[in-house]
């Protein structure tokens, strides 16, 4: 029996592929595993059932079929890397260390990236806002920066391509609109990469029919 994940019924990254089941649906496509989608209106992420599975009313969940039920995307990607091959090196060593970049990018990349989303979506209208926003984009720029000279003019941050790219790449997705990552031409070439891999290109088609059913239904 495939796994199961939910996904929003209508995203409201309207397509665009940075919604958190993306990375979920990325890695099952990495490693050649079908799956189920079970949609779920925001109406209902609040309710029992849904809390039972995710208890802060987000998505995605994983359930496998044998009593399995997981939430948050970092744990359900490691969850699928570990058993399945292809998304984890098979050293004991370099299998820590990408890991430990998928650590990197949920822990330390991602919450001045959030906080910027925020600030630009629900803050705009806050008299500290103009202040409060230059201050945001140099702890991204640091966050960079450091990213950059890390991976220098390799492809991937520790060999071949692991579940440490695939979320660091799905997290570096979300500074597309600010313009912050053409700055740094490397990590923007990294995220090329990582979008054009076959298993990337299935995720996000998968995703974005969603958006387009929703519409053609509204």
């Amino acid at each position: 029996m495939p796994p199961t994940i939910t996904a929003f019924a209508q995203s409201p990254d309207r397509g665009r592929g940075l919604a958190r089941d993306m990375r979920v649906r990325w890695a099952l496509e990495e490693v050649g595993r079908p799956y189920d989608v079970r949609l779920v209106p925001f109406a209902q992420m609040k309710a029992p059932a849904h809390l039972a599975l995710h208890p802060f009313g987000q998505i995605p969940t994983y359930e496998d079929g044998a009593g399995l039920a997981l939430f948050e995307s970092g744990a359900i990607v490691l969850h699928i890397a570990e058993r399945h091959p292809g998304l984890l090196p098979a050293d004991t060593n370099a299998r820590s260390r990408a890991i430990g970049w998928m650590f990197a990018a949920l822990s330390t990349v991602e919450p001045p990236i959030v906080d910027l989303s925020m600030a630009m979506l629900v803050e705009r209208d806050q008299p500290w806002h103009e202040q409060r926003l230059p201050l945001i984009k140099d702890r991204i720029r640091g966050r960079l920066g450091e990213l950059a000279s890390r991976l220098g003019d390799a492809d991937w941050l520790d060999g071949a391509f692991s579940a440490g790219d695939l979320m660091m790449v799905h997290v570096l997705r979300r500074l597309g609109a600010s313009g912050l990552l053409d700055e740094y031409p490397s990590l923007a070439a990294y995220v090329a990469r990582g979008e054009a891999r076959p298993a990337y290109q299935r995720a996000f088609a998968a995703q974005l029919a969603v958006f387009t059913a929703a519409q053609a239904g509204a």
